[in-house]
């Protein structure tokens, strides 16, 4: 016999029967928090909207008879007028006469490396047993290699397809031309510019700086005029495409109607590890060709067919803490082989120098709500520390493809969704880490893909051996169109592609 219900049915759909919803689950926080971003954001239309209908009730009370008194009871002296008007034209030449110049992206192209320098898996790791003596290293190569991110078709220059590699002057060379003259002929192709238009020349190369220098290796090619202004950066890691960037931007500004060339890439001949020190076999499994030529103008006239608009950058250098110094550091083993020594705590100081560059741009780019729950957890140091949410001032973020450690730690660190970091992810496994040139692959892929629009705005994040985080804010002028000639067009339409924690070799 079944038991007797505990409750009729009517009793069971009483209002006052049931319990009431938790607070939590009944309200969308989500909302709460839109609602506070929008009332802290427009605080002040929403203080000055009652101010102006009571100006506007008021105006309307009064009658006509009193708005003509009013206005004949007004007294103009011509010689007050004139002091006037002297000061307001005086006031506005020197505003417009100390407002800094805009600086204009007209546009960038990216090297595209050919298949002959394609390194799949099985080409690498073949190599690597050949040159490879000590069995540790070699497994150790491949076990970096299987948790890389890197794809089958990443590239490296032909010197190092030789057994062993042939890292000699003259190939460091060859690829030096390869890459960069590659990457300006597309850009002058694309924008019909020639040498001539060109005033301003910065070139960023980490680790060849060969005489003469990379600079004039150009001058000499494009034969731009004797008039240029030169310059060529080396040694500052993977971050001095940011800092050309900025060298550039403080030249334009003081520099009229003028135009500068950045190139930067870096040279992978010459710096082939050949050693067994675990810490300076990183950079073999994970460096790769790649080269970018962006075209910056101070023009106003430029901004028609411009791409972008520079709206701030800002350098961090952690150089004055030891370990930060000595995190990404070029050495000799005890062998006498050269190359670069990668620290176990790279990735926690490259987290600092990412708290210190945030700290500072935060300000620039955060709305008011952000900004406010950031000072508030500072004042009370016993609330849990709170991120600022700067995907309500970016809608694109462009992280240096340093490795796959360094992109899910950014992510992690600045609550970054799958989408915002597939650019950087999908950089990594095409191209692999191309150092400084990075950021405009990945700047590319969005563009491939059809995702920037005018008025968006792109964070980009390099961070290089020093140490250092550099940071650039760009906003779109117009709806970007792929383009034809670009390193991702024969292959946009397979990406974005699945990447597994480990492949196995």
């Amino acid at each position: 016999m079944p038991p007797p219900p505990s409750s009729s049915p009517a009793s069971s759909s009483s209002p006052s029967s049931r319990p009431l919803p938790e607070f939590k689950n009944s309200v969308k926080l989500k909302y709460v928090k839109l609602g506070y971003q929008y009332l802290v954001n427009h605080i002040l239309t929403l203080l000055l909207f009652p101010i102006i209908a009571a100006v506007g009730i008021e105006v309307a009370r009064i009658g006509p008879d009193e708005i003509h008194s009013l206005w004949r009871s007004l007294k103009f002296d011509l010689l007050q007028i004139l002091c006037s008007a002297l000061i307001l034209i005086f006031s506005g030449t020197v505003y417009f006469m100390s407002r800094p110049r805009p600086i204009y992206l007209l546009d960038y192209a990216c090297f595209k490396p050919p298949l002959t320098c394609r390194v799949p898996f099985s080409t690498f790791m073949e190599h690597t047993r050949l040159i490879c003596s000590n069995e540790k290293s070699y497994q150790f190569q491949a076990r970096i290699l299987e948790r890389s991110g890197l794809g089958e078709e990443t590239c490296l220059p032909p010197a190092n397809h030789y057994i062993p590699p042939n890292p000699n002057m003259e190939a460091s060379r060859s690829e030096a031309h390869f890459v960069i003259f590659s990457a300006v002929d597309n850009l002058l192709a694309a924008t019909g510019l020639k040498p001539n238009d060109i005033d301003i020349l910065v070139v960023n190369c980490s680790l060849f700086s060969p005489a003469p220098s990379l600079s004039s290796m150009l001058i000499n090619r494009y034969k731009f005029p004797v008039n240029i202004r030169s310059y060529n950066l080396s040694g500052m890691g993977c971050s001095a495409g940011l800092i050309s960037i900025n060298l550039a931007r403080d030249l334009l500004q003081i520099h009229p109607n003028s135009t500068a060339l950045v190139v930067s890439t870096e040279i992978i001949t010459p710096n082939f590890y050949a050693g067994n020190q675990r810490s300076m076999l990183l950079p073999n499994c994970l460096f790769r060709m790649g080269a970018a030529a962006i075209l910056l103008s101070n023009r106003r006239i430029d901004r028609r067919r411009a791409k972008y608009k520079l709206v701030h950058i800002v350098r961090t250098h952690k150089g004055a803490d030891d370990k930060a110094y000595n995190c990404v550091y070029e050495e000799e083993d005890e062998q006498g082989h050269s190359g670069i020594s990668l620290s176990k705590d790279l990735m926690a100081i490259a987290g600092e120098a990412l708290k210190s560059n945030i700290t500072t741009i935060g300000p620039l780019v955060l709305p008011a709500s952000e900004q406010l729950l950031f000072l508030f957890t500072l004042i009370h140091r016993k609330l849990k520390p709170y991120i600022p949410d700067f995907k309500q001032a970016f809608e694109h973020f462009c992280i240096h493809a340093g490795g796959r450690a360094v992109i899910d730690e950014l992510q992690k660190n600045l609550q970054l969704s799958p989408e915002h970091v597939e650019a950087s992810r999908m950089t990594l496994h095409r191209f692999g880490n191309t150092s400084s040139s990075s950021l405009w692959y990945e700047l590319n892929y969005i563009e491939s893909k059809r995702r920037m629009r005018r008025g968006d705005r792109v964070w980009q994040i390099g961070f290089g051996s020093g140490f250092k985080c550099n940071s650039a804010v760009w906003k779109c002028l117009r709806s970007i169109k792929p383009q034809g000639d670009s390193p991702w067009s024969d292959c946009i339409d397979r990406y974005p592609v699945d990447i597994p924690e480990i492949v196995k070799l």
